[in-house]
């Protein structure tokens, strides 16, 4: 924490740059809960999706093959 108060008080760039990379925490974000974040955020849209088109009823219209017809011309009146 000396290093901290001592590097906030130089006001240079210089200061902070040094707590930053002489830093005693070696472990890193990332490394440390990166794949569990992945995995977990993958679980929850995975199961947040499963709800969406299985329970929500939504009609999702994929194709409109077959389902779209011409309407039927009408005669010219003379």
């Amino acid at each position: 924490m000396f290093r901290f108060a001592k590097a906030a008080l130089n006001l240079s760039g210089q200061g902070a740059r040094q707590v930053r990379f002489n830093s005693s925490e070696a472990a890193d974000f990332h490394s440390k809960y990166g794949t569990g974040l992945l995995v977990g955020g993958f679980a929850f849209c995975t199961a947040v999706w499963a709800f969406v088109i299985t329970q929500t009823g939504i009609t999702w219209n994929l194709s409109p093959v077959g389902k779209v017809q011409p309407k039927p011309w009408r005669e010219e009146e003379e």
